[in-house]
Protein backbone atom coordinates (compact mmCIF):
# COMPACT_ATOMS: atom_id res chain seq x y z
CA UNK A 1 0.00 0.00 0.00
CA UNK A 2 2.79 2.44 0.93
CA UNK A 3 4.65 1.75 -2.31
CA UNK A 4 1.49 2.34 -4.35
CA UNK A 5 0.83 5.64 -2.60
CA UNK A 6 4.42 6.77 -3.21
CA UNK A 7 4.21 5.88 -6.92
CA UNK A 8 0.93 7.71 -7.37
CA UNK A 9 2.31 10.73 -5.49
CA UNK A 10 5.31 10.85 -7.82
CA UNK A 11 2.98 10.80 -10.84
CA UNK A 12 1.28 13.92 -9.50
CA UNK A 13 4.44 16.00 -10.03
CA UNK A 14 4.78 15.65 -13.85
CA UNK A 15 1.00 15.95 -14.21
CA UNK A 16 0.90 19.29 -12.44
CA UNK A 17 4.02 20.41 -14.30
CA UNK A 18 2.24 19.74 -17.59
CA UNK A 19 -0.82 21.64 -16.38
CA UNK A 20 1.33 24.62 -15.44
CA UNK A 21 2.94 24.70 -18.90
CA UNK A 22 -0.41 24.52 -20.71
CA UNK A 23 -2.00 27.22 -18.54
CA UNK A 24 0.99 29.53 -18.86
CA UNK A 25 1.16 29.19 -22.67
CA UNK A 26 -2.58 29.69 -23.09
CA UNK A 27 -2.42 32.88 -21.05
CA UNK A 28 0.55 34.07 -23.09
CA UNK A 29 -1.26 33.72 -26.44
CA UNK A 30 -4.63 35.02 -25.22
CA UNK A 31 -5.40 38.55 -26.49
CA UNK A 32 -5.56 41.36 -23.96
CA UNK A 33 -3.26 43.56 -21.93
CA UNK A 34 -3.50 43.57 -18.12
CA UNK A 35 -1.70 46.92 -18.01
CA UNK A 36 -4.36 48.51 -20.20
CA UNK A 37 -7.11 46.98 -18.07
CA UNK A 38 -5.51 48.44 -14.96
CA UNK A 39 -4.78 51.93 -16.30
CA UNK A 40 -7.63 52.31 -18.77
CA UNK A 41 -7.80 52.95 -22.50
CA UNK A 42 -6.63 56.58 -22.15
CA UNK A 43 -3.32 55.66 -20.51
CA UNK A 44 -0.17 56.85 -22.24
CA UNK A 45 2.27 54.42 -23.80
CA UNK A 46 4.92 55.39 -21.25
CA UNK A 47 2.66 54.56 -18.33
CA UNK A 48 1.63 51.28 -19.99
CA UNK A 49 5.29 50.30 -20.48
CA UNK A 50 6.04 51.16 -16.87
CA UNK A 51 3.11 49.04 -15.68
CA UNK A 52 4.16 46.10 -17.88
CA UNK A 53 7.66 46.37 -16.47
CA UNK A 54 6.29 46.46 -12.92
CA UNK A 55 4.15 43.39 -13.56
CA UNK A 56 7.04 41.53 -15.17
CA UNK A 57 5.25 41.17 -18.51
CA UNK A 58 8.13 42.50 -20.61
CA UNK A 59 10.43 39.63 -19.70
CA UNK A 60 10.79 36.66 -22.11
CA UNK A 61 8.19 33.93 -21.70
CA UNK A 62 10.67 31.32 -20.52
CA UNK A 63 11.92 33.72 -17.85
CA UNK A 64 8.35 34.45 -16.71
CA UNK A 65 7.58 30.74 -16.56
CA UNK A 66 10.79 30.01 -14.70
CA UNK A 67 9.94 32.63 -12.08
CA UNK A 68 6.41 31.22 -11.77
CA UNK A 69 7.77 27.68 -11.35
CA UNK A 70 10.29 28.84 -8.77
CA UNK A 71 7.54 30.51 -6.74
CA UNK A 72 5.31 27.47 -7.15
CA UNK A 73 7.90 25.17 -5.58
CA UNK A 74 7.94 27.48 -2.55
CA UNK A 75 4.11 27.55 -2.53
CA UNK A 76 4.29 31.24 -3.41
CA UNK A 77 1.71 31.93 -6.12
CA UNK A 78 2.55 35.62 -6.33
CA UNK A 79 0.25 38.61 -5.91
CA UNK A 80 -2.97 39.45 -7.69
CA UNK A 81 -2.62 42.21 -10.25
CA UNK A 82 -5.66 44.15 -9.06
CA UNK A 83 -5.60 43.93 -5.28
CA UNK A 84 -1.84 43.24 -4.84
CA UNK A 85 -2.78 40.68 -2.21
CA UNK A 86 -1.03 37.32 -1.94
CA UNK A 87 -2.79 34.71 -4.10
CA UNK A 88 -2.29 32.06 -1.42
CA UNK A 89 -4.07 34.31 1.09
CA UNK A 90 -7.10 34.71 -1.18
CA UNK A 91 -7.13 30.95 -1.81
CA UNK A 92 -7.21 30.28 1.94
CA UNK A 93 -10.16 32.65 2.23
CA UNK A 94 -12.13 31.31 -0.74
CA UNK A 95 -11.28 27.62 -1.11
CA UNK A 96 -13.24 26.53 2.02
CA UNK A 97 -16.40 28.01 0.47
CA UNK A 98 -15.87 25.98 -2.72
CA UNK A 99 -15.14 22.77 -0.78
CA UNK A 100 -18.21 23.31 1.37
CA UNK A 101 -20.42 23.80 -1.69
CA UNK A 102 -18.88 20.85 -3.55
CA UNK A 103 -19.26 18.52 -0.56
CA UNK A 104 -22.90 19.51 -0.14
CA UNK A 105 -23.57 18.96 -3.85
CA UNK A 106 -21.74 15.61 -3.80
CA UNK A 107 -23.68 14.52 -0.71
CA UNK A 108 -26.98 15.19 -2.46
CA UNK A 109 -25.72 13.47 -5.62
CA UNK A 110 -24.67 10.31 -3.78
CA UNK A 111 -27.70 10.19 -1.49
CA UNK A 112 -30.33 10.49 -4.21
CA UNK A 113 -28.29 9.14 -7.14
CA UNK A 114 -27.32 5.83 -5.50
CA UNK A 115 -30.83 5.41 -4.07
CA UNK A 116 -32.46 5.97 -7.46
CA UNK A 117 -29.96 3.66 -9.14
CA UNK A 118 -30.54 0.80 -6.68
CA UNK A 119 -34.34 1.05 -6.81
CA UNK A 120 -34.30 1.30 -10.61
CA UNK A 121 -32.06 -1.77 -10.89
CA UNK A 122 -34.22 -3.86 -8.57
CA UNK A 123 -37.37 -2.74 -10.38
CA UNK A 124 -36.11 -2.83 -13.95
CA UNK A 125 -38.62 -1.83 -16.67
CA UNK A 126 -41.05 -0.54 -14.07
CA UNK A 127 -42.66 2.90 -14.20
CA UNK A 128 -40.24 4.09 -11.50
CA UNK A 129 -37.29 2.86 -13.58
CA UNK A 130 -38.43 4.71 -16.68
CA UNK A 131 -39.22 7.91 -14.78
CA UNK A 132 -35.92 7.95 -12.86
CA UNK A 133 -33.86 7.36 -15.99
CA UNK A 134 -35.84 10.04 -17.84
CA UNK A 135 -35.16 12.41 -14.95
CA UNK A 136 -31.47 11.50 -15.08
CA UNK A 137 -31.36 12.29 -18.79
CA UNK A 138 -32.98 15.67 -18.15
CA UNK A 139 -30.56 16.33 -15.29
CA UNK A 140 -27.50 15.61 -17.44
CA UNK A 141 -28.81 17.82 -20.25
CA UNK A 142 -29.80 20.79 -18.08
CA UNK A 143 -27.31 23.71 -18.02
CA UNK A 144 -26.26 24.55 -14.47
CA UNK A 145 -26.46 28.31 -14.94
CA UNK A 146 -30.01 28.06 -16.35
CA UNK A 147 -31.13 25.82 -13.49
CA UNK A 148 -29.54 28.20 -10.98
CA UNK A 149 -31.44 31.16 -12.42
CA UNK A 150 -34.70 29.18 -12.39
CA UNK A 151 -34.18 28.15 -8.77
CA UNK A 152 -33.51 31.78 -7.80
CA UNK A 153 -36.57 32.99 -9.70
CA UNK A 154 -38.95 30.38 -8.25
CA UNK A 155 -37.73 29.65 -4.74
CA UNK A 156 -35.95 32.89 -3.85
CA UNK A 157 -37.82 35.71 -5.63
CA UNK A 158 -41.35 34.33 -6.10
CA UNK A 159 -41.78 32.08 -3.06
CA UNK A 160 -39.17 33.72 -0.84
CA UNK A 161 -38.14 30.39 0.72
CA UNK A 162 -34.38 30.80 0.22
CA UNK A 163 -31.91 33.69 -0.03
CA UNK A 164 -30.70 34.81 -3.43
CA UNK A 165 -26.95 34.85 -2.79
CA UNK A 166 -24.13 34.71 -0.26
CA UNK A 167 -23.05 32.21 2.40
CA UNK A 168 -24.68 33.76 5.47
CA UNK A 169 -27.16 36.50 6.28
CA UNK A 170 -25.95 40.00 7.08
CA UNK A 171 -27.60 40.01 10.49
CA UNK A 172 -26.24 36.62 11.55
CA UNK A 173 -23.18 36.60 13.80
CA UNK A 174 -20.69 33.75 13.38
CA UNK A 175 -17.21 33.38 14.82
CA UNK A 176 -15.11 32.35 11.82
CA UNK A 177 -12.37 29.88 12.81
CA UNK A 178 -11.73 27.57 9.85
CA UNK A 179 -13.68 29.53 7.19
CA UNK A 180 -15.86 26.43 6.79
CA UNK A 181 -19.05 28.03 8.01
CA UNK A 182 -20.85 24.76 8.76
CA UNK A 183 -17.93 23.51 10.87
CA UNK A 184 -17.50 26.87 12.56
CA UNK A 185 -21.18 27.04 13.48
CA UNK A 186 -21.13 23.51 14.92
CA UNK A 187 -17.82 24.11 16.70
CA UNK A 188 -19.11 27.27 18.39
CA UNK A 189 -22.56 25.71 18.94
CA UNK A 190 -24.17 28.59 17.12
CA UNK A 191 -27.28 26.76 15.93
CA UNK A 192 -28.93 29.90 14.59
CA UNK A 193 -25.92 30.54 12.37
CA UNK A 194 -25.84 26.86 11.31
CA UNK A 195 -29.46 27.03 10.19
CA UNK A 196 -28.74 30.25 8.28
CA UNK A 197 -25.64 28.78 6.61
CA UNK A 198 -27.52 25.63 5.51
CA UNK A 199 -30.35 27.87 4.31
CA UNK A 200 -27.95 29.78 2.06
CA UNK A 201 -26.22 26.56 0.95
CA UNK A 202 -29.34 24.74 -0.25
CA UNK A 203 -30.07 26.35 -3.64
CA UNK A 204 -26.49 26.44 -5.00
CA UNK A 205 -25.89 22.87 -3.78
CA UNK A 206 -29.05 21.65 -5.52
CA UNK A 207 -28.08 23.42 -8.75
CA UNK A 208 -24.53 22.06 -8.67
CA UNK A 209 -25.61 18.51 -7.79
CA UNK A 210 -27.95 18.01 -10.75
CA UNK A 211 -25.47 16.69 -13.29
CA UNK A 212 -23.43 14.43 -10.96
CA UNK A 213 -26.68 13.11 -9.42
CA UNK A 214 -27.91 12.03 -12.84
CA UNK A 215 -24.56 10.44 -13.73
CA UNK A 216 -24.32 8.58 -10.41
CA UNK A 217 -27.90 7.31 -10.75
CA UNK A 218 -27.33 5.94 -14.23
CA UNK A 219 -23.99 4.39 -13.32
CA UNK A 220 -25.41 2.80 -10.17
CA UNK A 221 -28.31 1.29 -12.10
CA UNK A 222 -26.05 -0.08 -14.83
CA UNK A 223 -23.56 -1.54 -12.36
CA UNK A 224 -26.22 -3.07 -10.12
CA UNK A 225 -28.00 -4.69 -13.08
CA UNK A 226 -24.75 -6.35 -14.12
CA UNK A 227 -24.00 -7.59 -10.60
CA UNK A 228 -27.54 -8.86 -9.98
CA UNK A 229 -27.17 -11.20 -12.98
CA UNK A 230 -24.09 -12.91 -11.53
CA UNK A 231 -24.13 -16.56 -10.43
CA UNK A 232 -23.34 -15.83 -6.78
CA UNK A 233 -26.42 -13.61 -6.55
CA UNK A 234 -28.60 -16.45 -7.81
CA UNK A 235 -26.91 -18.74 -5.28
CA UNK A 236 -27.62 -16.29 -2.46
CA UNK A 237 -31.27 -16.16 -3.47
CA UNK A 238 -31.41 -19.96 -3.71
CA UNK A 239 -30.21 -20.16 -0.11
CA UNK A 240 -33.33 -18.32 0.94
CA UNK A 241 -31.77 -14.96 1.78
CA UNK A 242 -34.11 -11.99 1.75
CA UNK A 243 -33.97 -9.64 -1.19
CA UNK A 244 -32.73 -6.83 1.06
CA UNK A 245 -29.72 -8.91 2.17
CA UNK A 246 -29.03 -10.02 -1.38
CA UNK A 247 -29.05 -6.46 -2.69
CA UNK A 248 -27.29 -4.59 0.11
CA UNK A 249 -24.93 -7.27 1.50
CA UNK A 250 -23.86 -9.12 -1.66
CA UNK A 251 -24.62 -6.96 -4.70
CA UNK A 252 -24.15 -3.37 -3.57
CA UNK A 253 -20.51 -3.65 -2.46
CA UNK A 254 -19.38 -5.04 -5.82
CA UNK A 255 -21.69 -2.73 -7.70
CA UNK A 256 -20.23 0.35 -6.01
CA UNK A 257 -16.76 -0.03 -7.56
CA UNK A 258 -17.49 1.84 -10.83
CA UNK A 259 -19.74 4.21 -8.90
CA UNK A 260 -16.83 5.21 -6.65
CA UNK A 261 -14.83 6.04 -9.79
CA UNK A 262 -17.60 8.28 -11.08
CA UNK A 263 -18.09 9.94 -7.69
CA UNK A 264 -14.36 10.68 -7.42
CA UNK A 265 -14.19 12.13 -10.93
CA UNK A 266 -17.36 14.16 -10.41
CA UNK A 267 -16.10 15.59 -7.14
CA UNK A 268 -12.90 16.72 -8.83
CA UNK A 269 -14.97 18.25 -11.61
CA UNK A 270 -17.21 19.99 -9.09
CA UNK A 271 -14.20 21.72 -7.52
CA UNK A 272 -13.25 23.21 -10.86
CA UNK A 273 -16.68 23.40 -12.43
CA UNK A 274 -18.41 25.41 -9.73
CA UNK A 275 -17.56 28.62 -11.59
CA UNK A 276 -21.02 29.06 -13.13
CA UNK A 277 -22.85 28.12 -9.94
CA UNK A 278 -20.74 30.42 -7.76
CA UNK A 279 -21.16 33.26 -10.25
CA UNK A 280 -24.95 32.90 -10.47
CA UNK A 281 -25.39 32.68 -6.68
CA UNK A 282 -22.58 35.18 -5.86
CA UNK A 283 -20.93 32.43 -3.83
CA UNK A 284 -17.53 33.73 -2.64
CA UNK A 285 -15.52 30.68 -3.69
CA UNK A 286 -12.58 29.86 -5.93
CA UNK A 287 -14.78 29.41 -9.01
CA UNK A 288 -16.14 32.95 -8.91
CA UNK A 289 -12.64 34.21 -8.07
CA UNK A 290 -11.14 32.51 -11.15
CA UNK A 291 -13.95 33.91 -13.31
CA UNK A 292 -13.19 37.42 -12.09
CA UNK A 293 -9.49 36.78 -12.76
CA UNK A 294 -10.25 35.76 -16.36
CA UNK A 295 -12.35 38.88 -16.91
CA UNK A 296 -9.62 41.11 -15.48
CA UNK A 297 -6.76 39.19 -17.13
CA UNK A 298 -5.20 38.60 -13.72
CA UNK A 299 -2.50 36.07 -14.60
CA UNK A 300 -1.62 35.21 -11.03
CA UNK A 301 -5.23 34.45 -10.09
CA UNK A 302 -5.78 32.23 -13.15
CA UNK A 303 -2.51 30.36 -12.67
CA UNK A 304 -2.94 29.92 -8.94
CA UNK A 305 -6.60 28.91 -9.20
CA UNK A 306 -5.96 26.44 -12.01
CA UNK A 307 -3.07 24.81 -10.19
CA UNK A 308 -5.21 24.51 -7.07
CA UNK A 309 -8.07 22.85 -8.94
CA UNK A 310 -5.68 20.54 -10.82
CA UNK A 311 -4.01 19.49 -7.56
CA UNK A 312 -7.37 18.77 -5.93
CA UNK A 313 -8.49 16.74 -8.97
CA UNK A 314 -5.34 14.59 -9.02
CA UNK A 315 -5.42 14.01 -5.25
CA UNK A 316 -9.09 12.97 -5.37
CA UNK A 317 -8.38 10.47 -8.16
CA UNK A 318 -5.49 9.01 -6.19
CA UNK A 319 -7.73 8.54 -3.15
CA UNK A 320 -10.33 6.85 -5.37
CA UNK A 321 -7.76 4.31 -6.57
CA UNK A 322 -6.84 3.51 -2.98
CA UNK A 323 -10.52 3.09 -2.07
CA UNK A 324 -10.86 0.31 -4.66
CA UNK A 325 -9.05 -2.15 -2.39
CA UNK A 326 -11.09 -1.04 0.63
CA UNK A 327 -14.42 -1.58 -1.13
CA UNK A 328 -13.51 -4.88 -2.77
CA UNK A 329 -10.66 -6.93 -1.21
CA UNK A 330 -10.46 -9.06 -4.36
CA UNK A 331 -8.84 -6.12 -6.15
CA UNK A 332 -5.12 -6.05 -5.56
CA UNK A 333 -3.55 -2.70 -4.75
CA UNK A 334 -0.77 -3.61 -7.15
Amino acid sequence: MLGFIIRRTLIIVPTLLGVSVVVFMLLAITPGDPAELLLGERATEESLDAMREYLGLKKPLHVQYGLFLKRLVKLDLGETIWTRQKVIVEIKERFPATIELSLAAMFLSCLFGITLGIVSATRQYSAFDYLSMLGSLVGVSMPVFWLGLVLILVFALNLGWFPVSGRIGIGTDLEVITNFYVIDAIWTRNWRALADVLHHLTLPAVALSTIPLAIVARMTRSSMLEVLRQDYIRTARAKGLSEIKVVFKHALRNGLIPVVTVVGLQFGILLGGAILTETVFAWPGVGKWIYEGVVKRDYMVIQGGTMLVATAFVVVNTLVDILYAVINPRISIQ
